[in-house]
């Protein structure tokens, strides 16, 4: 168990989560977000979107503007397109880790263009992912693009580092944000009785993607459900079936350390 003094752990179950939900959007929210606002949940640490989409086919977010945010998306399935001011233009799936740095400003579309990179309509699908934002160190950075396929890392089932600010991680992260406070780590757990341990942070954002697992000191947790963690960490988490999680370590909070 963790070293650090007075933990606290806050869980969120995913049912209790704000919802927008539109003819070709699915989308739950962490945090407030858009319309939904509620000023006693805008933030964990540093994280302050932890958006969990599904897309169908052929729809998707228009262009549209973002600034001073590192934003990291994360596909669960599918496909989804992105494209960007800066000329970026890829598609994201299982096992990329993907991060777009907003700095002075960037213009971005997210769509399911399944049926058309397919050109098949059997091979149409919606597309699931969780997009997160943190904030980054300074504002009015140089917009930038980062992508890179880490699917044999995740293969080992361990709790592998897709983004890093944080110095410690400099040497293993996939990729690389804007903020020397925040870490984002992965783990596909392949079945029952796999588990991995966490870290230990002043802040902590466990969610869980997909299964069913046991955290250490919280009990049973259920796919959507989130864990907020202060002055804690080196808990395991025990797989009861095929499991994702994804893992925010924060050193500092919005507005101060």
């Amino acid at each position: 168990m963790s070293t650090l003094t007075t933990p606290h752990i806050d869980i969120h179950r995913g049912g209790d989560r704000m919802k927008t939900r539109v003819s070709w959007l699915d989308s739950k929210h962490s945090f407030s977000f858009g319309e939904h606002y509620d000023p006693d949940n805008t933030h964990h640490g540093l994280l302050l979107v932890n958006n969990e989409d599904i897309v169908l086919p052929g729809e998707g977010f228009e262009t549209h503007p973002h600034r001073d945010m590192e934003i990291v998306t994360w596909v669960l399935s599918g496909s989804l397109v992105h494209q960007d001011s800066l000329g970026h233009n890829g598609v994201i799936y299982p096992g990329l880790a993907q991060r777009m740095s907003a700095g002075t400003g960037i213009l971005h579309s997210e769509k399911n263009d399944s049926w058309r990179i397919s050109n098949t309509p059997e091979h149409q699908e919606p597309v699931h992912f969780v997009q997160m934002w943190v904030v980054p160190d300074d504002s009015g950075l140089t917009p930038g693009y980062q992508q890179l396929e880490i699917d044999d890392e995740l293969a080992g089932g361990g709790l592998i580092t897709v983004a890093s600010g944080l110095p410690r991680y400099r040497d293993r992260a996939a990729i690389a944000i804007a903020s020397s406070h925040s870490a984002l780590h992965v783990a596909q757990l392949p079945g029952e009785g796999a588990e991995i341990r966490l870290p230990e942070a002043p802040y902590l954002h466990v969610f869980l993607a997909r299964g069913e697992v046991e955290l250490e000191g919280a009990g049973t947790l259920y796919e959507g459900d989130a864990v907020r963690m202060a002055r804690s960490g080196g808990q395991r988490v025990l797989a009861n079936m095929p499991s994702e999680i994804l893992v925010w370590e924060m050193h500092a909070r919005l507005g101060g350390q």
